[in-house]
């Protein structure tokens, strides 16, 4: 009786694994297919190589954190936490979501890599320093106030697909596939002030996306400046034999002038947005 007892509960475990193991094979073994739908894009993974040229590009470091638009499988997302970085990837199907975190336990990154279920367009990325994305020209234009807003210096890389008539800052060519760079630039559209001596100096500048513009005014006379350069929130431009350049805050600029024989503080302000 005692062996029959072990045999018939070996029998009845037996029975139940093969009943139970498909089950859980199936939630563990889901695997996406390339070019299935998704909530706006059909899901397309970009290759590990121009990730890395894409990650490169925007010199992620570890102080770095990074949001990934889009985020499918999660391999943008885990390339960037193997590097160090902190990284989210937003992405609305549910079962991509898990499978990424499966997918970053196997790298064992999890530490550093993690993922939400949510609509890009329903989210706030306003921490990130770093934001990719592989979606299409439309949805790219629709992100694109947003993306304005960002912290200036914010990095957004995009696999293919441009942003209208917001230029890249730099075009990645990576075995025949193509990313683009933007830096989001300071809004300075505007005038700006400051002293030089006992004059007042009145700078005005007008911008279009990180392509800025102006005329300095002093003594009542007014000269056009000249290598003018915006890049995140810093500036620079010449004017004369001075050649400016500083940090900017949202109502001011702070930084150093070149002289002909020495390098000198300056310090600008706000004084009134330009009109529309």
């Amino acid at each position: 009786m005692k062996k029959a007892s072990w045999f018939l509960l070996l029998l009845f475990t037996l029975s139940f694994l093969s009943v139970q193991t498909p089950v859980i094979a199936y939630a563990q073994d889901y695997e996406p297919s390339v070019g299935q739908q998704g909530k706006d894009v059909i899901w397309v993974p970009t290759p590990d190589v121009l990730i890395e040229a894409m990650l490169d590009a925007a010199k992620l470091t570890q102080e770095d954190f990074l949001i990934d638009l889009g985020s499918g499988d999660g391999r943008i997302v885990i390339a960037a936490a193997r590097r160090g970085s902190r990284a989210l990837g937003i992405e609305y199907n549910p079962e991509m979501v898990k499978l990424s975190q499966r997918n970053a336990e196997k790298e064992f990154v999890v530490d550093r890599a993690s993922f939400v279920q949510g609509d890009i367009f329903e989210s706030d990325f306003s921490q990130a320093s770093v934001i990719t994305m592989y979606l299409l020209p439309n949805l790219n234009l629709k992100l694109r106030p947003t993306l304005l807003d960002l912290k200036p210096g914010t990095r957004i890389v995009s696999h293919a697909f441009t942003m209208g008539e917001w230029e890249a800052d730099q075009t990645i060519h990576k075995e025949g596939r193509t990313a683009y760079l933007w830096i989001v630039p300071a809004k300075v559209d505007g005038i700006w002030e400051w002293r030089e001596g006992s004059e007042t100096v009145s700078l005005r500048l007008t911008q279009e996306f990180q392509k800025i513009d102006g005329e300095l005014t002093i003594k009542g006379n007014t000269y056009p400046i000249f290598n003018v350069e915006l890049t995140g929130d810093t500036i620079h431009f010449a004017w004369g034999k001075q050649e400016y350049s500083g940090k900017i805050s949202s109502n001011g600029i702070r930084g150093m002038v070149q002289t002909i024989n020495r390098e000198i503080e300056w310090a600008a302000s706000r004084a009134l947005q330009a009109e529309k």
